[in-house]
């Protein structure tokens, strides 16, 4: 395994700054974010370190020497909107732009991009499936042409009212993931899975890294950590920001030893990359750097440096 960063965190540093930091902090690899250029609708959104709106073989090149020159290689691109938001426009530039991310990971040579299934988050689950399989079959195609693995992220992306009832991520759940794998079954259709999203879904977040071994194209390294005060003032139907607050690994209820465990009983042998959205850290650039520092030092003792 490689153990990585999502540049997200990092906003403020160009893509060479950023890889000069990955390197002198001991990381292997980084997932790039790839949003369109533009203001972001909310917080890790609207990152743009590299531009596959307009890739050019100067571009690629530069990127190329980049990695070389740090020893840091890239886990993925990454771009995490809502292709199946109510909107249409919306949801049209979303899908879109997740095209050019897989045809930039093509020709970049990494061949793996994540991001977010979305959902129109007012209707059910099952009234949002046209529109899934409508939006995705195309995107999948146009990945086993390119050859791009697309891990799509499990995070349901239901924190606050705006996001009520149902969440803007439909592949929230195991049950959600077979139902997708089996209306959409394809080898480029996966998961990047982030175990501390199951926790707040008060889910096993170990049984289905077994059950979707296959399907782990990218990890996330992120804690969490439950407020039970807050919980026993509010339950479980509240919005998830009432109760549960993102944090660096180690700081929150994922067991490590035990994901690694069952990780590496998978066989997999990809790139987990930690997540930073833990407010604790988020004051400064400083911060944010100290906040990857500290989350490598206790990582690297499930993913030895090689």
């Amino acid at each position: 395994m490689k153990l990585g960063f999502v540049s997200a965190i990092l906003p403020d540093l160009s893509l060479e700054e950023v890889f000069s930091f990955a390197a002198e902090a001991g990381y292997d690899c980084v997932e790039v974010m790839c949003w369109p250029k533009g203001k972001a609708e909310r917080r890790y959104a609207g990152v743009t370190h590299i531009d596959v709106t307009n890739l050019k073989k100067a571009d690629i090149q530069r990127i190329h020497d980049l990695c070389e020159a740090t020893g840091v290689s890239i886990s993925g691109l990454g771009y995490y909107p809502n292709p199946l938001a109510p909107d249409k426009d919306e949801a049209k530039v979303a899908a879109d732009h997740i095209k050019k991310v897989i045809r930039a990971s093509a020709k970049l040579g990494i061949y793996r991009m994540n991001t977010f299934i979305g959902r129109d988050w007012r209707k059910s689950d099952a009234d949002n499936w046209p529109r899934f399989k409508k939006t995705w079959g195309p995107i999948i195609k146009l990945a086993e042409k390119e050859q791009v693995y697309v891990g799509i992220e499990n995070c349901p992306m239901y924190f606050t009212d705006d996001e009520w009832p149902g969440g803007k991520n439909l592949a929230r759940n195991p049950a959600i993931w077979r139902e997708m794998f089996r209306t959409i079954p394809s080898d480029y259709f996966g998961l990047n899975y982030d175990p501390s999203h199951m926790i707040w879904q008060m889910m096993d977040y170990l049984q289905p890294m077994r059950e979707f071994s296959q399907k782990l194209f990218h990890v996330h390294a992120k804690d969490v950590r439950l407020d039970r005060h807050k919980l026993n003032d509010v339950g479980i139907m509240a919005t998830p920001n009432s109760f549960h607050t993102p944090k660096l690994p180690g700081l929150g209820e994922v067991d490590w030893g035990k994901f690694f465990s069952v990780l590496t009983d998978t066989g997999y042998t990809g790139p987990v990359c930690v997540e930073v959205e833990d407010r604790a850290y988020e004051g400064s650039l400083e911060n944010r750097k100290a906040s990857l520092r500290q989350s490598a030092t206790y990582l690297r003792q499930f993913i030895p440096r090689r």
